[in-house]
């Protein structure tokens, strides 16, 4: 079964007064992209996560998330001397300010605390007490449910994705089915206007103009017009490409988009030969399936 790369998994836990958020996301991408968003103190995680991914995923944009704050018994605490910096500058900044406008009204510096304190490196989180390879094992604990809950969610777009897909691979068959049932009479249908045409055009000219020749004619015009081995070709793409969703090998997203190409090939090599109305109608039906089908096809892992 064919597996999206579109994919949420979201995992949480607490340890030691800390509040830990890992989250997971992941969209489609030619290959295995990795973005990893870490809290410092667990920079050093990162190469541990990014094999428990590798081995997972094959392809996509997978972002890892991982947010700690303090829990309800812990409380941040403030950085003063990076507080005094900030506060050092802003006076700086009034004091050039008022330089600057000469004869005016001094410049009124509000100060908001609150917002003094979102300022980067204005507050620190509470030390845990707990080794940091404890802290690392509970990330990757964490992360490991998390990559869980994505995988999950990859396999349930996958089927969904795979049930569109099939709608559009039946009305493939459907189009290539009806073409087979026209293609015969093109030749036929060709040897009876060039005929009545001929008739026409040499009724009073006297001259003659034997059936050799127009047979002749007729059989050139239907090899040209041939598609039996483009829709042979095409049936057969067809039919490879539900064989590989129902051969459970992973990873056959790049192989489902090249075979996508080769199907309209074939169906564009089709409405080039053939000239009749009705084949062109669904020819035309075929190429706009197929179109459909690789844009979906881009989404699968």
């Amino acid at each position: 079964m064919i597996v999206s790369m579109t994919g949420y998994g979201r995992a949480s836990g607490e340890q030691a007064d800390l509040a830990w958020v890992v989250e997971i996301r992941s969209v489609n991408h030619r290959f295995l992209k990795l973005e990893m968003h870490l809290p410092d103190p667990m920079a050093g995680a990162e190469p541990a996560i990014e094999q428990l991914l590798r081995q997972q995923l094959g392809r996509g944009c997978v972002t890892v998330t991982v947010t700690v704050t303090p829990g309800e018994t812990a409380a941040a605490t403030v950085n003063l001397p990076v507080v005094r910096s900030y506060l050092r500058q802003l006076l700086d900044l009034a004091g050039a300010v008022d330089a600057d406008a000469a004869g005016q009204p001094p410049a009124t510096l509000t100060l908001d605390l609150a917002q003094l304190l979102t300022l980067p490196g204005a507050c620190q989180a509470p030390a845990s007490p707990e080794p940091r390879h404890q802290q690392h094992d509970f990330l990757l604990k964490l992360v490991r449910d998390a990559l869980e809950q994505l995988l999950r969610m990859r396999r349930d777009e996958g089927e969904a994705l795979w049930r569109d897909l099939q709608q559009h691979l039946d009305g493939i068959g459907e189009a290539i089915r009806n073409i087979r049932v026209l293609a015969p009479a093109v030749a036929r249908q060709y040897h009876e206007r060039l005929r009545a045409r001929v008739r026409q055009l040499v009724q009073d000219s006297g001259v003659a103009l034997h059936d050799a020749d127009l047979l002749r004619e007729v059989a050139l015009f239907a090899e040209r017009a041939d598609i039996n081995e483009e829709l042979a070709r095409l049936q057969g793409h067809l039919d490879h490409f539900v064989q590989l969703n129902q051969s459970g090998q992973p990873r056959i997203g790049r192989t489902l988009d090249f075979i996508g190409q080769e199907m309209l090939r074939e169906a564009n090599t089709i409405g080039g030969k053939c000239a009749d109305g009705q084949i062109a109608r669904w020819t035309l039906r075929i190429k706009g399936l197929i179109d459909r089908l690789k844009e979906q096809v881009q989404n699968v892992e």
